[in-house]
């Protein structure tokens, strides 16, 4: 959108960020709407959320925040009561949060490309009070939809239906009720995304993120004068992770609404932007654009390219450096707990290409063995985790008994090791372990070792039921762009020249022009292929 809405502040005129200080007490504040006071205190002058046209400072954003929070407190919202908000990543967006966050309501944040099914299913289990939308978005009817899913809802449990994308309600802050002071109420519901099975309720609370903003923060070095970027969904648990790093750093984003390469980019070069990323996929969209035009960087002031959400190979790390002129530190999260481990600028190649990352701060990681006992240093076990950015359970109390361990350690379902120096090694999900005729495969194993191959722009190995096998592996590669298709000899041989065990050589090849994705960290989404591939026709090849 080009300006400011219908009653949005005058945006900044000031041409560029002004720097950070050091303030290492922000990270202590008891909720999330005292962090955003003490920052506006502290640097309400300096640029903190930028966009094509408009540039908002720390101190007119929580002024505006503020106003809006007393409009939706005219309209019935207060503390506890219970948001469910399917918004795009803009500016207003963020105001719409941190007006929640003012008042103390319980913010469900849900993916803007989540449909009927996703949206009836938040709704009813939050049992949401009032479902704010962006109206129509990319010529879909976000109302429409509402109307059909409270359609099926009992009238007493029926939402009430919100618009808010260029315009947002606004009162007298002076009517406001104090703000919440306690930090460790859940106050955010997540629900993970669903493969075969519905979704499951994540409960944060003001602590809990900004912990996880605080280890992302101090381990990307976040300091004067970076200027980040918002690419994925500000409704993913990323979302608030990376805004409330820059509210306890003082810096400034660029908000991107829908990542698109070709406009993005111009955009960070002309804003100076230093921080960027996503996930793997983002990485090598960025890497393509770049191939675009060898010789010249089409970010001159990229410094770190980070991200998590997904495998990385290896060779992205020296490809990265080469080709962008950044360094690329690769973090391990997820939606249970945003922070778990982060490669940072100040490590070493060798551990940012082999890695991902170390423990940020306050995380505690510990590898357990399938019997239970702590693994041996190296050797791979189950990643179990505690720390202050770690969620307060499931909304589903029978989840909760069995995600932990008696020393309070979440289990993560992911496979890994740790390293001598500290840092870990993700190795893949418990569930993405293929067993054939008994033999234990780990499909990012394959993956990896595939990658490096000139024909595969992006690979994911699965496991198909067969009936002789138990299951066979499938690797399904996304054809490099310009290159013919891989042949099933043309892996066989590459696997073999890099030493794979022949029984872990897929027995099954398919040539993809584009892998399916998730909408958020454009994570391939395997069950997709299992499906895809279970119910298609196959025979062995012949070797």
């Amino acid at each position: 959108m080009n300006g400011s809405g219908p009653g949005s502040p005058k945006p900044s005129t000031d041409p560029a960020p002004c720097g950070s200080e050091s303030h290492p007490v922000l990270h202590e504040a008891a909720t999330l709407w005292e962090l955003v006071e003490r920052r506006a205190k502290a640097t309400p002058d300096r640029p903190f959320l930028l966009d094509e046209e408009r540039r908002f400072c720390f101190g007119e954003i929580t002024d505006w925040a503020e106003r809006v929070a007393a409009g939706y407190l005219a309209l019935g919202i207060g503390a506890g009561t219970r948001v469910t908000w399917q918004l795009t990543t803009r500016v207003e967006s963020i105001v719409v949060s941190l007006a929640l966050a003012r008042l103390g309501a319980v913010q469900n944040p849900v993916i803007p490309f989540y449909r009927e099914r996703e949206v009836g299913f938040c709704l009813d289990q939050t049992r949401a009070q009032y479902y704010i939308c962006p109206g129509t978005w990319k010529g879909f009817d976000f109302a429409e939809m509402a109307a059909t899913v409270i359609a099926k809802t009992p009238r007493e449990r029926a939402p009430r239906v919100l618009e808010a994308y260029d315009r947002l309600p606004e009162g007298d802050p002076a009517t406001l009720p104090p703000p919440p002071s306690d930090g460790d109420e859940v106050r955010w519901l997540y629900y993970t995304s669903g493969t075969t099975s519905d979704p499951k309720g994540v409960c944060h609370t003001d602590r809990t993120l900004v912990a996880g903003a605080h280890g992302l923060a101090v381990a990307l070095e976040m300091a004067d004068p970076d200027v980040g970027s918002l690419t994925v969904p500000f409704a993913h648990i990323a979302g608030p992770d990376y805004i409330i790093a820059l509210l306890l750093t003082g810096l400034s984003v660029v908000v991107v609404e829908h990542f698109e390469p070709a406009s993005a980019i111009p955009l960070f070069e002309r804003l100076g932007v230093s921080l960027v990323g996503g996930s793997t996929a983002f990485y090598n969209l960025f890497l393509a654009e770049q191939r675009k035009q060898p010789g010249r960087r089409i970010i001159p002031t990229l410094r770190v390219v980070a991200g998590g959400g997904a495998p990385k190979p290896p060779e992205l790390f020296d490809l990265v450096r080469d080709e962008l002129g950044a360094v690329l530190c690769h973090g391990y999260g997820m939606t249970e707990a945003p922070m778990i481990a982060q490669g940072g600028p100040g490590h070493s190649p060798e551990q940012l290409a082999n890695s991902d990352g170390a423990p940020v701060v306050g995380m505690e990681i510990r590898i357990v063995a399938s019997d239970g006992t702590p693994a041996a240093p190296g050797e791979e076990g189950e990643i179990t985790v505690r720390g202050p950015m770690l969620f307060k359970g499931y909304t589903n109390p029978a989840l909760n008994e069995v995600s932990f361990d008696k020393d309070g350690f979440y289990r993560t379902g992911d496979l890994g090791r740790m390293r001598p120096d500290g840092h870990i090694t993700v190795t893949g999900r418990l569930k993405d372990v293929i067993i054939r005729k008994g033999e234990n495969i780990s499909a990012q194993e394959v993956e990896e070792l595939l990658f490096g191959h000139p024909k595969i722009a992006d690979v994911a190995v699965v496991g198909i039921p067969d009936d002789e096998r138990g299951e066979r592996v499938c690797a399904v590669v996304e054809r490099a762009a310009g290159q013919p298709a891989l042949t099933f000899d043309e892996m066989a041989s590459h696997l073999r020249g890099l030493g794979l065990m022949a029984q872990k050589i897929p027995e099954q090849l398919e040539v993809v022009d584009a892998l399916p994705r998730s909408e958020t960290l454009r994570k391939v989404l395997k069950y997709k292929l299992r499906e895809r591939y279970e119910a298609a026709p196959w025979s062995p090849p012949s070797r």
